[in-house]
């Protein structure tokens, strides 16, 4: 059975990913969270050839890299990208935008779960990406009829700004209303569901991580179990 190495269930983004693909397409693997912090991010490189999460291994196999990892997954299981073809190109299109683009939601509206944050200023550079994404969804839902990105089916576009769908939900950013309601249905997914649970009940705390959001905005509400 593949094993998925990953980080934080509150922090790690791009862990989600691949993650949430292989649990809400059914497909089995063995979860091994490894948490970020000063003790245990140097065991990364014993699993990770880039010392970084998340990490595939396959009886053997590394795979590395969100991307990478999707792709691969793509040639062995049905349902990673959409069949419909134009959907499969765009949703690949946006899913490599989203792998590759979006500093200042990064920097700025890093993913913490259990936060609910207010930014201490909207720059236009920060407004200008989430109102790109906003138009980047509601092309998807527009153009291949939802209530996924890509039509009918929850595909791997999803998995790709799945963790925007947590960030949205801590720091509120203006969204219309077909792009408000994606998150929602994102956040009733069973697998983001159980993804949040986890989070809410980790026990970590990562310097950087916390130090990122404290100085992003006023922390309003911590929902995580207290430490």
């Amino acid at each position: 059975m593949p094993i998925l190495y990953i980080a934080n269930k509150n922090y790690s983004s791009w862990s989600l990913r691949p993650w949430l693909l292989l649990t809400e397409l059914g497909i089995p693997f063995e979860e091994r969270l490894v948490p970020f912090g000063d003790d245990n991010s140097a065991s990364f490189g014993q699993f990770s050839p880039t010392a970084k999460v998340p990490c595939l291994d396959d009886e053997g196999l590394l795979v590395w890299d969100s991307l990478a990892i999707v792709e691969y997954l793509n040639e062995q299981y049905a349902g990673v990208w959409p069949e419909n073809p134009k959907a499969r190109a765009w949703a690949r299109c946006a899913s490599a935008e989203m792998h590759s683009g979006f500093g200042q939601i990064r920097n700025l509206c890093s993913m913490n779960c259990g936060l609910r944050v207010k930014l201490h200023h909207w720059s236009p550079e920060l407004s200008a990406e989430w109102q790109r994404i906003d138009a980047l969804w509601r092309q998807g839902l527009h153009d291949f009829g939802g209530p996924f990105l890509a039509g009918e089916h929850f595909s791997a576009v999803d998995a790709f700004f799945a963790p925007l769908a947590f960030r949205a939900q801590s720091y509120q950013p203006s969204l219309s209303m077909e792009a408000n309601a994606w998150v929602q249905r994102m956040l009733a997914l069973p697998g983001m569901q159980a993804w949040y649970k986890a989070a809410l009940a980790e026990p970590w705390r990562d310097a950087g991580h916390e130090a990122e959001a404290a100085a992003a905005g006023v922390l309003l509400q911590d929902m995580r179990a207290p430490v």
